[in-house]
């Protein structure tokens, strides 16, 4: 009779154990010989040795499972006891699984053209209309680097632009005046890693979210960086955040040109950092369209109409001031 103790590292026990236990209660019932209690993420097993390594590989395979799909089931848990490989539905595109176990995968050509783009270069620019997956994708890019313990953080930041109401007037500490502008950020995160692991992220700073100001003077190494809503920087803000870039590190610039909110005399930073960085090596730029919009389809029909709008706003005032000058 030997006794070891099973350190489940980097798993939701929640999804591991089963809602009630259920998940452990069946692995007490296909391991009768074997004495196993769990506390926390500590598994205490005592009994044969033979039945014990069969028993340890297992439970491995189904922490393995349970983190890469953000699911465990009775039929996987029976599948990786009798040795059966079954893979959950996914392709070779498939980046990672959100935590109803739902692959994530490119939804348009220029989505794939930035999975490609983060592969083969360590800075990418992507740009394009809202709904077109920019942050979504860039964000299962990091979960997925994460996981496979590529990098050991992710950091995610948003300059924190005003639009009608002042920080200083908005209620609460200065979390919660920042927290509303980062929030799409937190809802890409919760659609992929279960809540109490996410918690536990942000708890020991593996994942932080953070607005672009308290970037200043960090060094950021064995990190994926994502700028979200860059054309609301400045060129002194983008410039300080591109360089802090160090060892091991990835960052994706995303921002949508048509969605400036900076005052009509400061330049947007990232449309200034499109012409200053095109001919950087180790640099990859997406330009995204209408087309690979992936929200409703009202949202693809109210793009065009603002920029059928624009169009006929900016070849009607040369007429107007013509006009004028008469």
């Amino acid at each position: 009779m030997i006794e070891k103790h099973i350190v489940l590292d980097d798993v939701d026990l929640v999804t591991f154990y089963g809602v009630n236990n259920i998940h452990l209660q069946m692995v007490k019932a296909l391991y009768p010989k074997l004495r196993i209690v769990a506390r926390g993420n500590i598994m205490k097993v005592l009994g044969d040795e033979e039945e014990m390594c069969a028993f340890e590989e297992n439970i491995e395979r189904m922490r393995q499972h349970c983190v890469k799909y953000n699911s465990l089931n009775e039929e996987a848990i029976l599948n990786i006891v009798k040795g059966v490989t079954a893979k959950p539905a996914g392709d070779a595109a498939t980046i990672c699984y959100s935590v109803t176990g739902k692959p994530i995968t490119p939804r348009s050509e220029n989505q794939r053209l930035l999975v490609e783009a983060y592969q083969q270069n360590d800075m990418i620019f992507a740009v394009g209309p809202a709904g077109s997956g920019k942050t979504y994708m860039s964000i299962a890019l990091a979960v997925r680097a994460l996981k496979n313990k590529e990098i050991r953080k992710i950091i995610l930041s948003r300059p924190a632009v005003e639009a009608g109401e002042k920080l200083g007037f908005l209620p609460g500490d200065m979390k919660e005046k920042i927290d509303p502008y980062l929030q799409p950020l937190y809802d890409a995160l919760q659609d992929m890693i279960p809540a109490q692991k996410l918690t536990e992220y942000m708890e020991q700073n593996v994942i932080q979210i953070a607005p672009l100001a308290f970037m200043r003077g960090r060094t950021l190494n064995d990190a994926v960086v994502i700028l979200d809503e860059a054309q609301n920087t400045t060129t002194q803000q983008i410039k300080m955040f591109l360089t802090r870039m160090g060892q091991n590190t990835k960052m994706v610039i995303t921002g949508d040109l048509t969605q400036i909110d900076l005052p009509r005399a400061i330049r947007s930073g990232l449309k200034e950092a499109l012409v200053v960085l095109k001919d950087v090596p180790g640099i990859s730029f997406v330009h995204m369209s209408e087309k690979d919009i992936v929200r409703h389809k009202l949202v693809t029909r109210i793009v065009n109409a603002y920029d059928a709008y624009d169009r006929r706003r900016a070849e009607a005032e040369p007429r107007l001031f013509a006009d004028h000058d008469k």
